[in-house]
């Protein structure tokens, strides 16, 4: 059962009050300039009155005000930020709906061993998506997101729907700009990848999400995650990604994270 908590709004002009109180809500939206706080605003509240946000019926009594719903769009649209507007529109022409469950949901998985053994398993995902279907979202995850502590399952679902901008598949390739030639971005990412797999090998501690290793689509949805949810560790680990990503978003979130931290 499907409770629908809205489809469109009515008002053109950005709820300035509701979207300040978003920026106040997560740390993601309050480390935002001036400048920034009021293009991705509008952008969030462009993304509300055009796609379709789904409540299960068991988070029929939560909480879930306007403010609430611009925190969910502006961290959406903070992928986009640094983009033009055609490109951000463009970006997510294959987002329809989000739709969000009490908890995480399980699913039915296959895994294929060395020996070409089929083993079936059942798994707790936060979120999942696919090419044209909804990004669909547990509550209690989304709610841990928003910080700079290195989980965000939303901004981690989109990265996959952006990955999906040029394929029905994820494959950790998404389409880039001119700037960025499609052999520096594979360099970049394999030495990411082999690293993590080495690791993994040899059966070393990795410096981020190791579940960034199991597919090249997760690893580029993992590192984006991070890249803007703890973008010290990232810049750490794999600097040279930092930087790659810093041009492919067009964003520098170290520097918010660091004046966030700086004392005024």
């Amino acid at each position: 059962m499907i409770h629908r908590w809205f489809d469109r709004f009515t008002a053109q002009t950005l709820p300035a009050t509701e979207w300040r109180a978003a920026q106040a809500r997560v740390a993601l939206l309050a480390t935002l300039n001036e400048t920034d706080a009021e293009r991705l605003g509008q952008r969030a509240w462009h993304f509300l009155n055009h796609k379709r946000i789904t409540l299960h019926a068991d988070l029929r009594d939560t909480p879930f005000d306007l403010a609430a719903q611009m925190v969910l769009a502006g961290q959406a649209c903070l992928l986009t930020l640094g983009w033009t507007e055609a490109e951000h529109l463009e970006a997510f022409t294959n987002v329809h709906e989000i739709l969000i469950l009490p908890d995480g949901f399980s699913r039915q998985m296959e895994e294929v061993d060395e020996t070409g053994v089929v083993h079936l398993y059942s798994n707790t995902l936060a979120g999942e998506t696919s090419y044209q279907g909804p990004v669909i979202l547990s509550f209690t995850d989304l709610m841990k997101s928003g910080g700079f502590n290195g989980y965000n399952v939303l901004i981690h679902e989109l990265a996959h729907k952006l990955d999906m901008g040029n394929s029905i598949d994820t494959d950790g390739f998404p389409p880039l700009p001119r700037e960025i030639s499609p052999s520096e971005w594979h360099r970049v990412f394999s030495g990411v990848w082999n690293d993590l797999t080495n690791r993994l090998r040899r059966g070393e501690v990795t410096p981020i999400d190791d579940y960034a290793a199991s597919h090249p689509g997760e690893c580029y949805a993992v590192c984006c995650e991070l890249f803007f949810s703890d973008p010290v560790t990232l810049n750490d680990a794999y600097p040279e990604l930092y930087d790659l990503l810093c041009r492919y978003f067009n964003q520098q979130p170290l520097k918010r994270f660091t004046d966030k931290e700086s004392p005024h």
